[in-house]
C-alpha cells in the first residue's frame, strides 16, 4: 500500500535528516560534475521525419553543395549614414577585410562576397542580392556544415569576431541567421531568480514564518539542480532544444514548490494537534505525499504523450521537463521530510517577523501561533463562499462557463507559426540585422527558400522550374542556379515577398508545392522539393497541427481512466476533463489575443504581433493538463475523504472544497508568479509559455475550482459517486487511494 510505503519513507527522512540532506548534497554534486564532464549545450533541430522540406535537404546533401547545413549573416553599413559602398572607398575597404576575417573562422565552408560584386560592377552586386539598391547596406553570407557538427563555440566565435571588428572598422555590424536560432542561450536566470522571490513572499504571507517559507525553496533549488544538470548530460547525448531549460525551470519551480505546499500545510497540521515533529512528517507525506506521487506521474505521462507528434524535438524536450518533474516528486517525498525534521517544533508557529506583523491584531496572531484555529478561520471565509455557490449552482455554472467560453473563442483565429528575428526586442543585434536586411532588400530576405530538383536527366525541366518559381506572386527574386555535376542535383535559392512569419509565405511555400513544382516538372521521374529553414519551421507547424487532436484524445483517455481508478466515479472524471478543457481553452483564446492581436502585449515587452510558436499549443495542453490534474487529485482527495466519513454529498462539497481552497490558492499564486516571470523574458516563445502557463493555472485555481467545481457537483448531486457495480468489480484496485476500504483504514491509521 503506497501510503504505508510513504509513511515510512516520510517518516525515516525526518527521523533521519542529515543523512538524507547529506544523500542529496552528494547526488547533486555528481549530477553538477556530470554535466560539465559529459553535457552539452542545447540546440534548436526544427526537422521531423517525412516531410517536404526533410526530403528537400536529402537531395542537398546527396548534391554536396553545403545548402543544407546551418547558415548566418553579416549585415553591415557604413558609420556615415550618407555614404554608400558605391562611392565609399573606405567603406568598400572595410567591408573586404570583414569578408575575410568571416571566411577564417573555424567550420566556415565560405561566404558571399559584397566587396568583389562591386568591383565586378554595382549592378552585380545589387542583383545578387549582397548590396542594397542605394549602396547602404551590405551583406555577408555565411555557409556553415550541417548542425551535428557544430556547436555554441561557432557562435561565440562570430559574435566576438563582430565585437572586434566594431571598435575596428568605420561599420556599424549586425548579425543574425540560423546559427543564433540553434545555439543562442536560453532565457532563463533572472526569471528564475524572480519567481522564486515572488514564490517566497506568497509562502511567507501563507504561514507566517521564515523556515516554512524558506523549505520550499530549499527543496525546489535543490530538485532544480539537480533536473537541469540531468538534462545538461542529455544534450550530451542528443539534440535538447533550447526552450527545455527555460520549459522545465517553470515547470520545475512551480510543481516543486506546489508539492512541498501541500506536504507541509499537512504537516502543520499535525504539528497542531500536538503530534512529535518526525511523526507529523512521515504523517503528512504518507497523507499529502500520495496525491503528489499520483499528480507528479499524470504531469510526465502527459508530457511524455507528445511523442505522439512524431517530431523529434519536441519528444526530446518533453523527456526533458519529464526529468525535472519526477525529481521534484522524489524531493518532495525525502527531502522535504529531511527538512520537516531539521526544522522541528518551529513550524508549528509563526516566526518573529510574522508575529511582530500581526501584533496590532491580537486575534490574528493567536491563529498565527495556532495553525489549527488559523486553518479554521480560513476554511470559515471559503466555507461561506462554497456554501454560497453551491446554493445557487445554477447562475454560477452557467455564468463561470458563459466566461470561459467566450474567452475561447479567439482560438478560432490561432494562427500557428514561428515568430522570426522580427519579434525580438531592439537591444538584439539579430532584430537590428534582421530591420537592416528587411530595409535594403525586402521582408522574404530574412527567409529564403531552398528549392532542391533532380532533373532525372532532362536539362530542360530546370529551365521552366526557374521560370514557374520566378512567376509566383509571392517570389521577389531567384539567385542563380547552382547544379552539381556529379548528380546533376539543381538548387535554386528563392526570396519570398513576404517575412518568414507572415502568412502568405506559408501560402507561398504550399502552392509551391501543390501547384508551381508539379505543374513546371511534370509528369516522370523527375522530383523536386522546397526546403529551408521556413519551410521547415512551416512544415514542423503543420504535423504538430495535425497530431494535437490525437493527444489531446489520448490525455483526455489517460486522465478519465486514472481518475475513475482513484475515485471510483464515471461522472467526477467526465467532469473534470470537460473542465479542465474549459480552463486551457481559455488560456489559449487570451494567447491568442495578446500575441496575435497585441491587446496588453506592451505589459509583457511584446514588441510586434507574431504567430503563436507552432509547437507550443501542443506543449501546453499536454503540461497544463497535467498540472490541472494536480488541483483537481489534491481538491477531490478531500471531498472523497469527508463523503467517505458523512455519507453526505453537500457537506463532502462544502467541507472538502473550504480544507483544501486556501492551499490550492497560494499554490497557484506560487505557479503564477513563478510563469509571469517568464513572460517578460526577451524570447516571444518564453514569453508564450510563461502568459499561456499562468493563465491557465490562473483561472483553474480560480473559476473552475473556486466556482463551477463545488456548481457541478452540487447540480449531479450524490451521482457525482456512481459506479456500477459491475464495473466497480472489473476495476484494479492499485496503491494510490482506488480502494474506499483501503482509503477508510489508511485515513483512520493516519489520524488515530
Amino acid at each position: 500500500m503506497l501510503s504505508k510505503v510513504l509513511l515510512r519513507l516520510g517518516g525515516g527522512a525526518a527521523r533521519h535528516p542529515w543523512r538524507v540532506i547529506a544523500a542529496w548534497l552528494i547526488v547533486a554534486t555528481f549530477a553538477v560534475l556530470a554535466a560539465s564532464a559529459f553535457g552539452g549545450r542545447t540546440a534548436d533541430s526544427m526537422t521531423a521525419p517525412g516531410l517536404d522540406s526533410g526530403r528537400a535537404a536529402e537531395l542537398i546533401e546527396r548534391a554536396g553543395t553545403g545548402q543544407e547545413g546551418m547558415t548566418a549573416q553579416v549585415v553591415v553599413t557604413p558609420l556615415d549614414g550618407g555614404a554608400t559602398f558605391f562611392d565609399d572607398d573606405g567603406a568598400r575597404t572595410a567591408l573586404t577585410r570583414l569578408q575575410t576575417e568571416v571566411t577564417r573562422l573555424p567550420h566556415v565552408l565560405g561566404t558571399s562576397d559584397p566587396a568583389g560584386a562591386l568591383d565586378a560592377g554595382g549592378d552585380t552586386a545589387v542583383r545578387g542580392g549582397l548590396v542594397s539598391a542605394d549602396g547602404r547596406i551590405a551583406v555577408v553570407r555565411v555557409q556553415y556544415p550541417d548542425q551535428s557538427r557544430l556547436s555554441a563555440q561557432d557562435l561565440d566565435a562570430l559574435v566576438d569576431l563582430g565585437d572586434r571588428l566594431r571598435a575596428e572598422l568605420p561599420l556599424r555590424i549586425e548579425t543574425g541567421g540560423d546559427l543564433f536560432y540553434a545555439f543562442s542561450d536560453p532565457d532563463g536566470g533572472t526569471s528564475e531568480l524572480i519567481g522564486l522571490l515572488a514564490a517566497a513572499a506568497i509562502l511567507f504571507l501563507a504561514f507566517g514564518s521564515l523556515v516554512a517559507a524558506a523549505l520550499p525553496i530549499g527543496m525546489a533549488v535543490f530538485g532544480l539542480t539537480v533536473g537541469v544538470a540531468a538534462m545538461t548530460v542529455l544534450a550530451g547525448v542528443t539534440d535538447v532544444p533550447t526552450f527545455a531549460p527555460v520549459l522545465g525551470s517553470m515547470v520545475g519551480l512551480g510543481v516543486g514548490i506546489d508539492y512541498a505546499l501541500f506536504v507541509l500545510a499537512r504537516h502543520r497540521e499535525y504539528l497542531a494537534r500536538g503530534l512529535d515533529p518526525r511523526e507529523a512528517a512521515g504523517r503528512a507525506v504518507a497523507t499529502a505525499g500520495r496525491p503528489v506521487v499520483f499528480a507528479g506521474v499524470v504531469v510526465v505521462v502527459s508530457i511524455l504523450g507528445l511523442a505522439v507528434a512524431n517530431v523529434p524535438f519536441m519528444t526530446v524536450g518533453g523527456v526533458a521537463v519529464s526529468i525535472v518533474v519526477l525529481i521534484m516528486v522524489v524531493a518532495s517525498v525525502t527531502l522535504l521530510p529531511a527538512f520537516l525534521g531539521v526544522a522541528g517544533p518551529r513550524l508549528a508557529r509563526a516566526g518573529r517577523i510574522g508575529r511582530a506583523l500581526q501584533r496590532k491584531n491580537p486575534g490574528r496572531l493567536a491563529r498565527r501561533r495556532d495553525p489549527a484555529a488559523g486553518a479554521a478561520a480560513g476554511a470559515a471565509g471559503w466555507r461561506r463562499w462554497i456554501g454560497h455557490v453551491s446554493r445557487h449552482p445554477v447562475p454560477y455554472a452557467a455564468g463561470a462557463a458563459g466566461l470561459l467560453l467566450t474567452a475561447t473563442l479567439p482560438v478560432f483565429g490561432l494562427r500557428a507559426g514561428l515568430p522570426d528575428d522580427g519579434s525580438l526586442p531592439h537591444s538584439r543585434t539579430e532584430r537590428r540585422a534582421y530591420d537592416l536586411v528587411a530595409e535594403g532588400f525586402g521582408p522574404g530576405t530574412n527567409g529564403p527558400l531552398v528549392i532542391a530538383a533532380d532533373p532525372a536527366g532532362d536539362p530542360g525541366i530546370l529551365d521552366r522550374l526557374v521560370g514557374a518559381v520566378a512567376a509566383d506572386r509571392g517570389i521577389a527574386s531567384v539567385a542563380p542556379t547552382h547544379i552539381d555535376p556529379g548528380t546533376g542535383i539543381a538548387t535554386l535559392v528563392v526570396f519570398p515577398t513576404t517575412s518568414p512569419q507572415d502568412r502568405a509565405t506559408t501560402d507561398t511555400i504550399a502552392r509551391l508545392r501543390t501547384d508551381v513544382l508539379p505543374t513546371a516538372i511534370g509528369p516522370g521521374p523527375a522530383t523536386a522539393h522546397v526546403g529551408g529553414a521556413a519551410a521547415s519551421l512551416s512544415d514542423v507547424g503543420r504535423r504538430t497541427s495535425q497530431r494535437l487532436p490525437v493527444l489531446v484524445a489520448a490525455v483526455l483517455a489517460m486522465s478519465f481512466l486514472l481518475l475513475m481508478l482513484i475515485f471510483r466515479s464515471i461522472l467526477v472524471p467526465l467532469k473534470a476533463v470537460l473542465l479542465n478543457l474549459l480552463s486551457i481553452g481559455a488560456a489559449y483564446g487570451i494567447m491568442v489575443a495578446v500575441f496575435q492581436w497585441g491587446w496588453g502585449g506592451a505589459l509583457i515587452g511584446l514588441e510586434a504581433t507574431v504567430p503563436i510558436v507552432s509547437f507550443i499549443p501542443m506543449f501546453l495542453f499536454a503540461i497544463l493538463f497535467g498540472l490541472s490534474m494536480d488541483y483537481e487529485v489534491f481538491l477531490l482527495s478531500r471531498v472523497r475523504e469527508e463523503y467517505l466519513r458523512t455519507g453526505d454529498n453537500a457537506t463532502a462539497i462544502v467541507e472538502g472544497i473550504s480544507r483544501t481552497a486556501r492551499i490550492i490558492t497560494s499554490a497557484a499564486l506560487i505557479m503564477v508568479a513563478v510563469f509571469l516571470s517568464f513572460a517578460v523574458a526577451e524570447d516571444p516563445s518564453s514569453k508564450m509559455f510563461g502568459l499561456g502557463l499562468a493563465t491557465a493555472i490562473f483561472i483553474d485555481a480560480t473559476v473552475v475550482r473556486m466556482v463551477l467545481v463545488p456548481a457541478t457537483m452540487t447540480l449531479l448531486g450524490r451521482t457525482n459517486w456512481w459506479l456500477p457495480k459491475w464495473l466497480d468489480r472489473r476495476l484494479p484496485r492499485g496503491p494510490v487511494g482506488t480502494d474506499d476500504t483501503e482509503a477508510r483504514v489508511t485515513r483512520a491509521h493516519l489520524e488515530s
